[in-house]
């Protein structure tokens, strides 16, 4: 994003967070006790460019979750991934639904490299990796039942895209009784201003949006356990 049009983005924004602190918006939900990390698809279609899903600014969004997942695991908190892929995308039947009418999905085979976590922020043997059909990572999962198994209630959330899964993911983390804390520089989509947005309408509306220093410390003072 160029410095011009970033600079236009904070004093639109400025404007509207004044506006929405007036109504009463943009209150702070706050990290709780016990987080977990969830990586929204993190996945070679979305990572690795020449792709119809192809994000940008990987170069800092994959650093940013290199230094999330290394203090995560020192913590000892439950760390999670999420990729959409797809058992059926051709045929009559396929297990696409209707999303495959408005983006290219039939090319999210299960199982394929496209599918398959980025190697640079690869789970580990016992980290909890989930293929999700639709945007949200809680959607058709049983990703709400196995946080609360491990009595969690803040999620860090990284990924990608921000105006789809990660905006949705969020979203239904706030609904099924958890604390969303979307990391700023661990989160992308394609286009930049859409990024930008859902930043700044998720920070008025749904979870906390923080920096990456600011996760990273929480994150150091929550011990292994």
């Amino acid at each position: 994003m160029s410095d011009k049009l970033l600079e236009a983005l904070e004093e639109i924004f400025a404007t509207d967070s004044e506006l929405y602190q007036q109504r009463g918006f943009q209150r702070r939900i706050g990290f709780g006790k016990r987080p977990a990390l969830i990586n929204i698809d993190l996945a070679n279609a979305w990572t690795r460019p020449g792709n119809p899903f192809s994000c940008l600014n990987m170069d800092v969004i994959i650093p940013a979750t290199q230094q999330l997942l290394v203090a995560a695991r020192a913590a000892g908190i439950p760390i999670v991934f999420t990729s959409t892929a797809y058992d059926a995308p051709g045929g009559r039947h396929s297990d696409m639904g209707l999303w495959h009418k408005k983006i290219p999905t039939e090319i999210l085979q299960a199982g394929s490299e496209l599918c398959a976590i980025d190697d640079r922020v690869a789970p580990m043997a016992d980290e909890l990796v989930i293929e999700k059909k639709r945007a949200s990572g809680f959607h058709g999962t049983y990703l709400a039942g196995f946080l609360r198994a491990h009595e969690v209630d803040t999620v860090i959330i990284t990924g990608v895209t921000m105006a789809g899964c990660v905006r949705h993911t969020t979203e239904d983390a706030i609904a099924e009784g958890f604390r969303p804390i979307v990391v700023r520089e661990a989160v992308g989509d394609r286009v930049p201003g859409v990024t930008e947005w859902n930043l700044f309408d998720i920070d008025a509306k749904f979870g906390d949006v923080e920096p990456l220093d600011t996760v990273l410390k929480y994150l150091e003072g929550c011990g292994a356990g």
